[in-house]
């Protein structure tokens, strides 16, 4: 059983930063950026919450799907930078968009959060008849995050949100989940800090004593190893499933960290760029909602039409990779 996507919605905050504003805090300009990362611009929530980013876009995605949400079943919010420990993203939403019968719970698999809530998504739905329709939000504020010191890092990332209605459906679906929790260190950001002193007497050590307070840490060398190879890789564990190749795939939507890894790993997997759908030059690196952001803009420029493949790759924070392969 695979999903039906009836309709998508998304959203960014009107603030962009572009490359030549980097300029002012810290030593790069725009040519070292482009040439690296493929990134001109990205926008920045400043005031806007999370959830209200999330909000907004699952209004859209709603209004596109021509649903009632009292008939959403489920909200799955997945998100790194929630704004609260406690309420979920997820419970604030669906309040926000009147799915009244729902039940609602947050995801955090980083980078790769849509594509894990999307195979979630499709396992409830198989398993529960009386459940319609699934909402799914990838909502990232990461720019709260960001060390505005260390150009190799804070010049990637942007915020915004994108939302997806599902359905179940005949349709091709498979999908390959996976982690490497031994590199969890690359990439990381602490939510709550032990006390020095407290550390010192207790039995354990610190996973991740490279770690700063409060602020997004990423060992760009690492990250950059691992992406080239989980971004073919999760394709590669999605397709051997349902027996098709590369050569069957219309369009391929991966997370959008860096226009290398795209490159490098478009080369390892054999596909032609022309098939992957960019959208890092003015999105910069959304976690979890760069591939529903790529996904809508894609279905919204007529890009992406009903009945192609599409091969959905993330990749990220965890070490976490999956990928789905799904017909529109």
């Amino acid at each position: 059983m695979g999903v039906n996507i009836l309709g998508m919605g998304r959203y960014v905050p009107d603030q962009v930063l572009t490359n030549d504003d980097f300029t002012r805090f810290v030593e790069t300009n725009d040519e070292w950026i482009s040439t690296r990362t493929g990134i001109k611009q990205r926008p920045m929530a400043g005031w806007e919450p999370t959830w209200y980013m999330g909000k907004q876009a699952s209004l859209r995605a709603v209004e596109a799907s021509g649903i009632d949400p009292a008939d959403i079943g489920l909200v799955i919010s997945c998100t790194a930078t929630s704004d609260f420990h406690t309420p979920s993203m997820s419970s604030v939403i669906q309040h926000e968009v009147g799915a009244v019968n729902a039940a609602a719970f947050d995801m955090n698999a980083a980078c790769s959060g849509f594509v894990y809530a999307l195979d979630t998504a499709r396992r409830f739905l198989e398993t529960d008849d009386s459940l319609k329709y699934v909402l799914i939000v990838a909502n990232e504020a990461l720019s709260r995050f960001l060390d505005f010191t260390d150009r190799s890092s804070c010049i990637l990332f942007g915020d915004g949100a994108a939302a997806v209605v599902v359905e179940k459906s005949g349709k091709l679906f498979s999908s390959a989940l996976r982690s490497e929790g031994s590199g969890a260190g690359y990439l990381c950001a602490r939510a709550m800090q032990v006390a020095p002193e407290v550390a010192q007497e207790s039995d354990f050590e610190d996973p991740f004593p490279q770690m700063p307070l409060h602020k997004l840490y990423q060992n760009g060398k690492e990250v950059y190893k691992f992406a080239v190879q989980a971004l073919p890789r999760s394709f590669e564990l999605a397709a051997e499933k349902i027996n098709i190749t590369k050569d069957d795939i219309d369009w391929f939507v991966p997370h959008q960290a860096n226009i290398r890894i795209i490159e490098t790993a478009a080369k390892k997997l054999g596909a032609p760029m022309e098939k992957f759908i960019v959208t890092l030059d003015h999105y910069g690196n959304t976690s979890s909602a760069s591939i529903p952001l790529a996904l809508c803009e894609a279905i919204e420029k007529g890009m992406i039409k009903r009945g192609q493949k599409l091969a959905l790759i993330g990749f990220g924070a965890g070490l976490t990779y999956g990928g789905i392969i799904l017909e529109y």
